[in-house]
């Protein structure tokens, strides 16, 4: 059977099987279609949360931005998964004792405010549109090679699935769908890492393959080959670190508290049972996400390794050193047709030159080779996780297990995230708000009609999204830091936070960072649109704009406690509120 066939199957197979968890769990109330009527054990919350979160970045980008830049990306892994240890100290079992539907539920509760709420509302939708852009792009990417269309094509595909199964089900269908994606996922991403480690250092275990010697008998271990073929190149060393430390402290930090602050992944925590369960929940995600994320490091450098050896056949300047374009393997004719991988012979030699042009100490040894310029002119990172098992050589019926996994990734946090949206305009604008005695039915039409808005406006922004899909989702991370997790960690831990200091905070923190990223990545991410170079020497303080939600959390969390300490203080049954979702016992409903 061929490869595309195996694809056909095992992606039109998993397709079934959401689409008919989706049908059978289909939600008939707002409590289905908010919190799946809030009866989710620990377990099976754990893992639909760990799908939630390995989105596209986690399976398909992470691994991309790790295979290139090395240590530099070190501040993702560390981020990500550090974010869910404040997740279960200070805000998961809190929120659940609270009781509501919401983030904005809480925040407009909490600060006795329907401002606030509204407020809360537009910081929810800007950060999770920016981040199902992120998830858009990895459906266009999968969808692209392994359907052999084009990228935009890919994504609408991607919308049409994520319609049918996320605006039908709601969060009960999406909870037991995402527990069937996690399961797909992480075998998509293992088993290959097992095959390619075996190929490469002989180890089954990719996590101690990675710092093993090779199987060749060398003696040389994987990264001391992974870097000195680059570095022949003339590209950066990938165990040496080139950021400022500045930076990739402000990056792990922007990660960590925009992870303990995204609406879609707290909204999991509301699903459970108790109080208990909520912690236990955070718990069990964060294991099954480090079985991904703890692999991640080496599929990059095995990736890297693979690609590199790939074109560079043979000693560096050699003239048969460089593979023939001619004789390029079918992964790469296929990838082309994506327009993702691209090639340009600069010198008419007929072989691949892929190195970096702009190393200066390289360009004069380059020239020497009759090379001009760099003619892998098209190499976007978003590919290496699902083109690795091609490179490698791997069975059919692995590569076909990566897009089903590539694909699912994807799928889950794009449904979480549209989930998040509707529910914030169906039920804390629209309900809440506008129209307190609107029927559950027309609620629910409500919800869906906006998560159908929802994935047009994020399908189109995927189509032509800033960056790769990890860097996206970085933003979003950046714009939940400095918007959500202050007011969300005052609500719980500040009884002196009145309503006055949390809308202060939320609009001082979102703007300044929304500001900032305009500024290099262009406004509202439509290129050209920028002010400045999106590069380090024009970054304040060498900040880049995925770092910035640090700082827009400290300019929030400042403004916050300013107008608060020059305003009344917050009404005594707030007080008393606030005292008893600290106290353990029964659970509050709102």
């Amino acid at each position: 059977m061929d490869t595309q066939t195996w694809i056909y199957l095992m992606v039109g197979g998993s397709f079934l099987l959401y689409l008919v968890i989706a049908i059978a769990s289909r939600a008939g109330s707002t409590d289905d279609f908010y919190v799946a009527g809030g009866g989710v054990g620990p377990v099976a919350n754990g893992m639909a949360t760990a799908a939630d979160w390995m989105s596209a970045a986690s399976f398909i980008s992470m691994a991309g931005l790790i295979a290139f830049l090395g240590y530099n990306a070190s501040p993702y892994l560390m981020g990500w998964t550090g974010g869910f240890v404040l997740l279960a100290l200070l805000l998961a079992p809190y929120l659940r004792k609270f009781g509501s539907f919401t983030v904005p539920a809480f925040i407009g509760a909490r600060y006795y405010s329907n401002v606030a709420r509204t407020v809360a509302v537009i910081c929810l939708i800007v950060a999770s549109i920016t981040y199902v852009i992120g998830q858009m792009k990895g459906v266009g990417v999968a969808f692209g090679r392994f359907l052999q269309v084009e990228f935009e094509t890919g994504v609408m595909i991607g919308m049409a699935v994520v319609f049918v199964y996320a605006v039908l089900g709601g969060m009960k269908g999406i909870t037991y769908t995402q527990i069937a994606q996690y399961i797909v996922l992480i075998f998509a991403f293992t088993v290959p890492a097992v095959f390619i480690s075996m190929q490469l250092t002989g180890v089954p275990l990719p996590q101690i393959g990675l710092g093993s010697t090779m199987a060749d008998g060398s003696g040389v271990y994987l990264l001391e080959r992974l870097d000195n073929v680059i570095t022949d190149l003339g590209f950066d060393s990938f165990t040496t670190p080139e950021h400022s430390t500045l930076n990739v402290f402000m990056l792990t930090l922007s990660l960590m508290i925009g992870t303990a602050g995204l609406p879609h992944v707290i909204i999991r925590f509301f699903t459970v049972r108790k109080v208990t369960d909520a912690r236990k929940s955070v718990g069990w995600a964060l294991f099954f996400i480090a079985i991904l994320y703890t692999t991640a490091p080496a599929v990059g450098a095995m990736a890297r390794l693979n690609l590199m050896e790939t074109v560079q056949t043979g000693p560096v300047g050699e003239e048969t050193g460089n593979l023939k374009y001619s004789e390029r393997p079918q992964w790469f004719k296929t990838w082309e047709g994506t327009g993702l991988l691209a090639f340009e012979d600069k010198n008419d030699d007929g072989r691949i030159q892929y190195y970096n042009a702009n190393s200066e100490e390289f360009a004069e040894e380059a020239s020497s080779y009759g090379w001009e310029g760099n003619e892998m002119v098209t190499v976007d990172r978003d590919i290496m996780v699902l083109a690795n098992p091609e490179i490698a050589q791997l069975p059919s019926w692995v590569i076909a297990l990566v897009a089903a996994g590539g694909v699912a990734a994807a799928l889950s946090t794009a449904a979480g995230l549209l989930l998040a949206i509707s529910s914030a305009i169906s039920h804390d604008l629209l309900k809440s708000m506008l129209k307190p005695d609107i029927s559950e039915k027309n609620e629910l039409m409500a919800g869906r009609i906006a998560m159908t808005g929802s994935i047009l406006v994020a399908g189109y922004l995927g189509m032509n999204p800033p960056g790769f899909a990890a860097e996206v989702v970085a933003l979003a991370f950046g714009l939940a830091a400095s918007s959500i997790f202050p007011v969300l960690l005052m609500g719980v831990f500040s009884k002196r936070m009145n309503r006055e200091g949390a809308i202060a905070g939320m609009l001082a923190g979102l703007t300044a960072t929304v500001l900032y990223i305009f500024v290099f990545k262009g406004m509202f991410f439509i290129p050209g649109t920028n002010l400045f170079p999106d590069e380090a020497g024009y970054w304040f303080l060498g900040i880049q704009p995925e770092s910035f939600g640090a700082i827009g959390a400290a300019i929030n969390f400042i403004a916050a406690f300013l107008v608060s300490r020059a305003t009344p203080a917050p009404p005594a049954e707030i007080r008393d509120m606030i005292e008893d979702i600290r106290v353990p016992g029964a659970l509050r409903q709102v």
